[in-house]
């Protein structure tokens, strides 16, 4: 059973083997969340919230027993946080334009590999699963900060034309 559990964990962790990928693992779980944002756009935001929830804390306890398996911590493999971070920074933009979900992925991106605090802070201190996928999730409420700055001063309709 264990076994079992470890190769479940290793493919939620990394995406159904996303994270497997040798350029930029982390890039490439944000971009395959873009679809999926996409895909989510209908729900209402509530919805969107539980799932994102429910996705956050399936994230701590993959990525917490896949680097367990692998005899790890964060390892480069675990792009689920990159999924959870990236859903917290589109929800509230309106998920059907894909242009806005573009500027969403750089916004997001450029947090996750810069690591302003608490993001850092919260990487480096708090153990296991939780530190993994939680500096993604505040690097996400920060980016969702930045989308909403962006569109208040007008700047989104600039960049995208909406």
């Amino acid at each position: 059973m264990f076994r079992s559990l470890n190769g479940v964990s290793k493919a939620i962790a990394s995406v159904l083997g996303v994270g497997y990928s040798p350029l930029a693992p982390g890039t490439c779980g944000t971009a395959v969340t873009v679809p999926l944002a996409y895909v989510l756009a209908p729900l209402a935001l509530w919805q969107f919230v539980v799932v994102t929830g429910g996705l956050t804390a399936i994230a701590i306890w993959s990525a917490e027993r896949a680097d367990r398996a692998w005899g790890t911590h964060d390892s480069g493999r675990i792009v689920i946080d990159e999924v959870v971070g990236y859903l917290v920074t589109v929800a509230l933009i309106d998920r059907t334009q894909w242009r806005l979900l573009a500027v969403a992925f750089v916004v997001f991106r450029v947090l996750d590999i810069v690591k302003p605090w608490p993001v850092r802070w919260l990487d480096e201190h708090l153990p296991g699963g939780w530190g993994v996928v939680l500096d993604d999730f505040a690097a996400g409420v920060i980016g969702l900060a930045v989308m909403i700055a962006l569109e208040r001063f007008g700047a989104l309709a600039w960049l995208v034309g909406i």
